[in-house]
């Protein structure tokens, strides 16, 4: 086991889901394929153009501290932050530095530096042969920038709460957060030390998933251990991850705040929130139910916990089975059937067969688990005339009677179909007489087959049990 702690804090950058970028109304439109075509004389700094701040987009910060209780700033102001780099086309980022919009709170355990708002980048591309070119379509979009204490020791708990933020934010609907897209980047700085006094920090860029986030850690951990191991130092830098080789690179000396020197933006008024949005910011949009409440809630029901990760997870799901509650109206066992063919075989088929829209409703579960309560439905039956409905839609009872998945417990049929098995596996009715009686769920099995799932199970195990005694 190593000697060294390692320290590591997150700064995560989400692009805000709003109409609008942060300083103009230029469209804010993360799926536009065209270069340069979201642009206006703000965002590409042209002489003599003005910023003017975008209210949403303070709103859903806010709102973001809100649920993290947070304190919520009154006063704020812009700064800029000033360096070179193509695709900044002003020379400096509008951001924010000593008066953030959110202080505190925290997630998932984790506590919470602060939250500030401010202008996203252009995004540069590289494989245009011996050029580069920029497209400024993102040039100016809101972007939110977390920074956590430095009081993540692991990389589990790090991915951890990289994952809770994403969820965060779609609950609230600030943002899609979707890390493929670049909506969300998160940037980890890491240290080691064999005492309680912080090591050299170093901040790794370029991680694109959570997996990467881990990896990039361990990774990180790793060789600055060996580094000091072998009497190096550790150079305060920023390193690039890359995924292919899964190692972190050296990029450039980490810059300090003195290095960007920033001051306040003359062109942008201070922003008193609380003249915005209420003395008690009563006028934010209220908070739906955040996703620690539902979780507590779902449990509540006793439902198993990764089985509530679903639903907390994925909203299509979790409204699914909400509904598929309400109509159920506190009948537990019932309720914990239903979450069984939703989190089990809706799952599969949602995996193996995408099907958007989802044609089954909350009444699909309802009607499914009412018929299989009242021994209409074998467990075969239900699964099989789910996938239908699944595939094609339509009324649960109306797809199992135009199937021929109705459980049948005739008996008559039953012990028809039995003595039938029963003669056709002579040597397996042997064994079970013998004493084999484990056999049983075979004969059951073969009935069920016989009878296209429409069995009833419990009265197969009755018959076979007396005609092979």
């Amino acid at each position: 086991m190593s000697e060294y702690r390692a320290t590591i804090g997150l700064e995560i950058h989400a692009e805000l889901n709003t109409r609008a970028k942060m300083f103009c109304s230029c469209k804010n439109d993360p799926d536009e394929e065209t270069p340069n075509t979201n642009i206006c004389p703000v965002c590409t700094a042209q002489p003599g153009t003005l910023p003017v701040v975008n209210e949403a987009a303070v709103e859903q910060v806010l709102r973001v501290g809100k649920a993290i209780g947070a304190q919520l700033a009154d006063f704020t102001e812009w700064d800029r932050k000033n360096y070179f780099y193509p695709d900044i086309p002003k020379g400096y980022q509008i951001t924010q530095y000593k008066y953030p919009l959110v202080s505190g709170g925290s997630l998932a355990g984790v506590a919470l530096t602060r939250i500030h708002l401010e202008e996203d980048t252009g995004s540069s591309r590289h494989d245009m042969g011996d050029f580069s070119v920029v497209d400024y379509n993102r040039a100016g979009v809101p972007l939110m920038e977390l920074v956590t204490e430095p009081v993540i020791h692991d990389a589990e708990t790090a991915m951890r709460f990289g994952k809770e933020l994403q969820l965060l934010l779609r609950t609230l609907g600030a943002s899609e957060a979707n890390m493929e897209k670049g909506q969300m980047r998160v940037e980890v700085n890491i240290s080691i030390s064999k005492t309680d006094k912080f090591g050299t920090k170093v901040e790794v860029k370029n991680i694109n998933s959570f997996s990467a986030a881990g990896a990039a850690i361990a990774y990180e951990m790793a060789r600055q251990e060996a580094a000091l191991e072998a009497g190096e130092k550790i150079i305060q830098e920023t390193r690039g991850w890359d995924e292919s080789t899964g190692k972190t690179f050296s990029q450039r000396k980490k810059e300090s705040a003195n290095d960007y020197r920033y001051f306040p933006d003359p062109d942008i008024p201070k922003f008193v929130c609380t003249e915005v949005f209420g003395k008690n910011y009563e006028k934010l949009a209220p908070l739906p139910e955040l996703p620690w409440e539902k979780r507590e809630r779902l449990l509540a029901l006793g439902i198993d916990a990764k089985v509530v990760e679903i639903y907390v997870s994925d909203d299509t799901l979790g409204k699914l089975f909400d509904e598929v509650v309400a109509g159920l109206s506190g009948d537990a066992a019932a309720i914990k059937l239903a979450s069984n063919y939703i989190s089990t075989d809706l799952v599969s088929l949602i995996k193996a067969e995408p099907v958007l829209p989802l044609k089954l409703s909350a009444k699909t579960f309802i009607d499914l688990v009412s018929m299989i309560g009242a021994n209409e439905l074998s467990s075969r039956g239900a699964k099989d005339t789910l996938t239908i409905a699944y595939r094609e839609g339509g009324v649960v009872r109306e797809i199992a009677e135009k199937n021929g998945l109705i459980q049948k417990s005739d008996l008559g049929e039953i012990e028809r179909v039995a003595s039938e098995i029963i003669a056709a596996n002579p040597s397996q009715a042997a064994e079970y007489r013998a004493g084999k009686t484990s056999l049983l769920m075979f004969f059951v099995g073969q009935g069920m087959k016989a009878m296209k799932g429409s069995g009833n199970p419990k009265l197969l195990g009755e018959i076979f049990t007396k005609l092979l005694g």
